[in-house]
């Protein structure tokens, strides 16, 4: 028996996907499901969006790109991350598009040219010719969550550096781009966070008409009361001033609640409850009423 467990919605991933082509208007959606689609399951995840219209599945290895190229024949994959040289070829037999980010253009494979226009990440300094296997061009946002001069300022030299090759998919957006900076959206917006319905701004994702895709459950396995001057797990981080009752749910740091989220809230019974306490390696303690 499972002490907690883990249930995906692809129904709230759908929605969250045609949300997100409803914003994006003319542009196309390109989901991003690198990291085993961001938990969820990469290849289900994968199939929902492409069933709702994205034109792109992203990734950041080949090797996540072979594994979804096995499910899905005809899929348009980029991989965004570096690639080897041996990687390059596997691409170029697995018809995997590439994002150029530094060196040399590697011929006969599907490339995008990725400008670092402020991310200080991955990225060319400058576009070099665009050779015939060149698809796209590309940079990443830094700051489309929090900055939005700074991330315009991006946006204002991808346009300078680009303006010559309007035959090119251009793409820019990341999800909190696309879902308030219209004029981010250029040909295709890669979108991961949204789409998992989780909010790029740190807010209530149904501020932006988003479902959470993923529902984590456990179970209260003891309710203990507190005196006044008691307190609760390692290092006495919490000490009842007055008579408190908490609830010990079996979940902590060993299954990936970790330990700095104490303070943060779960719902108990339908009603937001805080995490009191140090989180123990199996175990967190939960404020009740």
């Amino acid at each position: 028996m499972h002490r907690s467990e883990i249930t995906i919605h692809l129904g709230a991933l759908r929605r969250n996907a045609r949300r997100l082509r409803e914003s994006l208007g003319q542009s196309e959606l390109w989901a991003v499901v690198k990291a085993n689609g961001y938990g969820h399951g990469a290849l289900d995840v994968a199939g929902t969006v492409l069933d709702e219209g994205a034109a792109v599945l992203c990734v950041a290895t080949v090797a996540e790109a072979l594994e979804l190229r096995e499910a899905f024949a005809d899929a348009r994959i980029l991989v965004m991350g570096p690639t080897t040289g041996r990687e390059v070829a596997w691409a170029r037999d697995a018809r995997i598009e590439l994002a150029i980010l530094d060196g040399e253009v590697p011929e006969g494979v599907r490339v995008h040219l990725k400008l670092d226009t402020g991310m200080g990440r991955w990225g060319l300094a400058e576009l070099p010719a665009a050779p015939v296997e060149v698809v796209g061009l590309m940079t990443h946002l830094a700051t489309a969550d929090c900055d939005e001069a700074f991330m315009k300022q991006q946006l204002e030299r991808f346009e300078q550096a680009t303006q010559r090759h309007s035959h090119l998919t251009r793409h820019a957006a990341n999800s909190a781009a696309a879902l308030r900076i219209p004029e981010s959206r250029l040909d295709a917006a890669r979108c991961g966070i949204a789409l998992y319905g989780l909010s790029p701004f740190g807010v209530d994702p149904g501020d932006d008409g988003l479902e959470p895709v993923l529902r984590w459950e456990s179970r209260v396995a003891q309710v203990k009361r507190l005196r006044p001057g008691e307190s609760t797990g390692y290092g006495r981080r919490f000490v009842a001033e007055r008579e408190s009752w908490i609830a010990i749910v079996p979940v902590g740091y060993a299954d990936g609640f970790r330990r700095d989220m104490t303070g943060t809230e779960v719902i108990v019974e339908g009603a937001r409850r805080r995490v009191v306490g140090s989180v123990s390696m199996d175990a967190i303690a939960v404020e009740l009423p």
